[in-house]
């Protein structure tokens, strides 16, 4: 199977390394790609037109692909699975219709009102409201504020905070763009990110996993788009996983296929877990990014052939997923001053040994680029991210942690305690 994959981050090459392993892939096509990905895919580092329908359908009829996979959220709302679709090509990835449920946070609420999803209440303020509404809005909520750019934000678009000058400002300045405003009551609780295969109202579930969105240790500095994540969930209950998929994702799914515009991809539910089960903080239309590249990292199955059921509508056909034992991690190493202003063409310098790198601990590319001298630099906020695995959390965090400190990039930082708080066991679910 010829693949063309449409991406550059870390989420896109834990697909590309899974893509890779499945043996009924005979090339693999990454657009635009980055230099970590140079030794299992083709890469299209001159194509920039990721949210262009039309020049993404040309370049998957330049390839011949017989399976396309979009990574990021953007391209999806802009409807590039819509065009590749009306071009006769399998797509993993629902369409721009289907991706509202990711691109209006406020579509979101309103499908989950419909399919009776416990989910925050919320308020929506549109651009040209006056200082006396947002004031009168904020009443509403608190002591904790929960502030979301409706729209895409690249994991970056939500304020969570006790301040209400904070909060205020937020808003202002999301409304100062032009966007619409959610503010939301705040879910108490751990948060878990699920991922569901979604083929129409045909739901499989992959790993929960936890993302860890604040830039330093102890939850602290500003929101990032995700700083490492783990997998599975020992301090989640055993029905967990059954329990998000029958009272949220199956339901929304169910909801979608009844307004007929069935979704066709991934599905990824965050959810708080408070005293009564699940609640929905959020849902993306895609792989989120860094929780994939822990899930990826324990998937058994082949991983081209379980898409490529998603994307040709034969889910349901598809033999039971298989996993490996154990848990996984992945920390990312940031440039600095993300996520402010991230520092970028810093160069890095890897690991040379070949031991330092294994099934167990292994390198992910994500904001990476070569200099005009062939030197690998930083060309992005979240440069890599360092996978470990092991028979517990605490193996694997050990594996990668081993590893990251090979990595030299000036001024970069990484977040020290991911899948802390769980190999320690303070991790308390409400009761």
């Amino acid at each position: 199977m010829k693949l063309l994959v449409i991406g550059s981050g870390g989420r896109e090459h834990a697909l590309v390394r899974g893509l890779a392993a499945d043996p009924s892939v005979t090339e693999i096509h990454i657009a635009p790609g980055n230099p970590g990905m140079a030794t299992q895919a083709i890469c299209h580092p001159e194509f920039t037109a990721l949210q262009d329908p039309i020049a993404v359908t040309e370049l998957a009829q330049k390839i011949a692909a017989e399976l396309v996979i979009i990574g990021p959220e953007a391209p999806l709302v802009a409807g590039v699975a819509d065009s590749l679709r009306n071009a006769g090509f399998a797509v993993f990835g629902p369409s721009a219709a289907a991706a509202q449920l990711e691109g209006s946070k406020a579509f979101a609420k309103e499908i989950m009102q419909a399919a009776a999803v416990d989910t925050a209440h919320a308020e929506t303020l549109l651009p040209g409201v006056s200082p006396k509404e947002i004031e009168t809005a904020l009443n509403h909520f608190g002591p904790t504020y929960v502030v979301k750019d409706d729209g895409l934000a690249g994991g970056k678009g939500v304020v969570v905070t006790t301040d209400r000058a904070t909060a205020r400002c937020h808003i202002e300045e999301v409304l100062a763009l032009g966007n619409p405003v959610l503010l939301e009551s705040f879910l108490d609780g751990p948060e878990v990110s699920l991922f569901c295969l979604v083929d129409g109202e045909t739901v499989v579930p992959l790993l929960p996993a936890q993302d860890h969105k604040r830039a330093y240790d102890n939850d602290a500095g500003p929101n990032t788009g995700g700083m490492g994540a783990y997998a599975p969930l020992p301090w989640l209950p055993d029905d967990a996983v059954a329990r998000i998929v029958e009272e949220v994702c199956a339901p929304v799914a169910a909801e979608m296929v009844r307004r007929g515009i069935p979704y066709s991809g991934l599905m990824y539910a965050g959810l708080a877990w408070g005293e009564d089960g699940p609640a929905v903080i959020e849902f993306n239309a895609r792989f989120g990014d860094p929780e994939t590249q822990a899930v990826l990292a324990l998937l058994r199955t082949p991983l081209a052939g379980l898409l490529n059921a998603v994307a040709t509508g034969t889910l349901s056909e598809h033999p039971p997923l298989e996993w490996e034992p154990g848990a996984a991690l992945t920390v990312v190493l940031a440039a600095a001053n993300y996520p402010a202003a991230p520092e970028i063409g810093t160069p890095i310098t890897m690991p040379t040994m070949p031991s330092q790198q294994s099934d167990t601990a292994y390198i992910l590319h994500a904001g990476t680029a070569l200099n005009a001298a062939g030197e690998l630099v930083s060309a992005g906020g979240r440069v890599l991210s360092i996978v470990g695995k092991g028979a517990d959390l605490a193996a694997a965090r050990e594996n990668a942690y081993a590893l990251i400190k090979e990595i030299k990039l000036a001024g970069s930082f990484y977040r020290q305690d991911i899948a802390l708080p769980a190999v320690e066991g303070r991790i308390q679910l409400p009761s």
